[in-house]
């Protein structure tokens, strides 16, 4: 099986095609396989890359919730793209990924062609952040003390999930398969190091107003905890373009592929053909 290290953890990933690199980086829920539908797409044309983060097996599950990290899980996107020799790529991230993904950009701009960002900003809420933090926390001891049973019945009618059951009910049963998968250890550990960890995107309001990377935001208009944030990045950024697709939940990968491949497909022609433009400043509003 294939890994990448990564500051001493082995992370697994799975490659296909041959051309410029795109690197798929996971949500929280989901794992390299969530990306399935967009290896089979782009590796026509692309180098595709997917990988699962630490903690996920079959990459290795550190056992400390130090070993985990936002700013690590940039480095692990990095790392991946060392090992395989990967100069330069497009990152494609959602969820938890995109956030990563973000990170990414910010941190090794010159190694990024192009980011996009599905599903950013749980937990950013500042009116919700430390509720966000007590239900991290209480559901990192379920995952320890209960395993992933009761996570799969919430996941059944959670409100940015259930449009991927009401849509695409084999695709929804295939998605708690895989999770079903993980491992205890490595989710909980996952929510310490990371989730409850990481900074609100808006923390980062400078950063991404320099941030000259072509970024792509896409959000889906019933995702409610990414609605806002992905307002927010289009509104502070000036490389970034939203797209907000209608009546659809948190992972627009799984639940519209055909319009994600396509809307995806052609920001990636732009970026590569030279034709992609940051936003004029003109259209900004004027102050008074």
């Amino acid at each position: 099986m294939p890994y990448a290290d990564s500051n001493g953890v082995r992370l697994y990933y799975e490659e296909a095609g041959r051309g410029t690199a795109i690197v798929f980086v996971h949500e929280f829920s989901g794992d390299f396989r969530s990306w399935e539908a967009q290896m089979r797409y782009f590796s026509r044309r692309y180098r595709c890359i997917a990988y699962n983060a630490r903690g996920y097996p079959p990459s290795e599950i550190p056992a400390s919730a130090s070993r985990y990290s936002y700013t690590g899980a940039g480095d692990d996107i990095a790392s991946v793209m060392r090992h395989l020799g990967i100069a330069r790529a497009h990152i494609i991230g959602c969820s938890m990924g995109a956030y990563a993904t973000l990170q990414f950009g910010l941190r090794y701009p010159r190694r990024a062609l192009s980011l996009t960002s599905v599903g950013a900003g749980a937990g950013s809420d500042p009116g919700r952040r430390a509720a966000f933090i007590k239900s991290s926390a209480a559901s990192a001891r379920r995952f320890e003390n209960e395993g992933l049973a009761w996570a799969l019945k919430g996941y059944k009618n959670a409100p940015n999930r259930i449009q991927l059951d009401n849509k695409d009910p084999r695709g929804f049963r295939e998605f708690l398969m895989r999770f079903a998968e993980h491992s205890p250890r490595g989710q909980a550990n996952t929510l310490r190091g990371v989730q409850m960890r990481r900074p609100v995107l808006y923390s980062f309001a400078r950063q991404l107003a320099r941030m000259k990377v072509p970024t792509h935001v896409i959000v889906g208009d019933e995702d409610e905890s990414s609605l806002d944030p992905g307002l927010f990045i289009k509104r502070t950024c000036p490389a970034a373009r939203l797209t907000v697709v209608a009546a659809t939940g948190h992972v627009v990968n799984i639940e519209e592929p055909g319009l994600f491949n396509q809307i995806t497909d052609e920001f990636l022609t732009l970026v590569d053909s030279g034709r992609w433009r940051p936003r004029d400043p003109r259209s900004r509003p004027q102050k008074r």
